[in-house]
């Protein structure tokens, strides 16, 4: 049985809700495994349940008639879908592809459930919100990227925000998703960019280097 101070501790919004209230969210939900590479939601899909992520990760994506990926954002531990809460609530189909990055757990939350908490739980409301402005931020800072920024600088600046100890575990595919690409175009830059020694390419792996 996944506890109230489990839930509480990735869910911090909701510390200041009543053992009752939280209780009542846990025991409306599901608690489910899933694998990597788990597709969660497809486009056109009806939404009968949202999940509250407890650990693991799921990217939410749009897939072009050319079958080029665009990234939306990732829903990490602690988060749940705005596109799904916005399914829900407003009773329509999903309108992009989740699928699973990493193996995790979830708090599947039935969809019923999901609005009789949204209508009376301020907390409900108030943390739905904030993910809401803060998805809304970051898919206009894609926007702007896409529209504004060349490719190569927007490659670079991707690569130094990501990487921990100047080195990056991704394959050129999951950059080109995240950046609404190619995966032709991120390995032509990549390869640019290692010519003038701004970085070191190995199998699924980018070392940064200093200019």
């Amino acid at each position: 049985m996944f506890s109230r101070n489990e839930f509480i501790r990735i869910f911090s919004a909701f510390a200041k809700n009543s053992d009752q209230s939280v209780s009542d969210i846990i025991s409306a939900g599901l608690l489910k495994r899933f694998p990597k590479d788990l597709r969660v939601l497809s486009e056109g899909d009806t939404c009968s349940a949202i999940p509250f992520i407890l650990s693991g990760e799921i990217r939410v994506f749009k897939l072009g008639e050319s079958g080029r990926e665009v990234t939306l954002y990732d829903i990490e531990p602690g988060d749940t879908c705005i596109l799904n809460a916005a399914c829900i609530l407003s009773d329509v189909p999903y309108p992009a592809t989740a699928v699973t990055v990493q193996e995790g757990q979830m708090l599947l939350i039935p969809a019923a459930d999901f609005r009789r908490h949204f209508a009376i739980s301020e907390t409900m409301r108030g943390y739905i919100m904030s993910l809401i402005t803060k998805r809304l931020f970051s898919i206009m800072t894609l926007v702007e990227d896409i529209a504004l920024h060349k490719m190569d600088e927007r490659l670079l600046r991707y690569l130094e925000e990501r990487s921990e100890d100047e080195k990056l575990h991704a394959t050129h595919q999951k950059i080109a998703s995240d950046l609404g690409t190619s995966r032709e175009v991120v390995s032509r830059l990549l390869k640019d960019l290692e010519r003038k020694k701004r970085v070191l390419l190995f199998r699924s792996t980018i070392q940064l280097l200093h200019p």
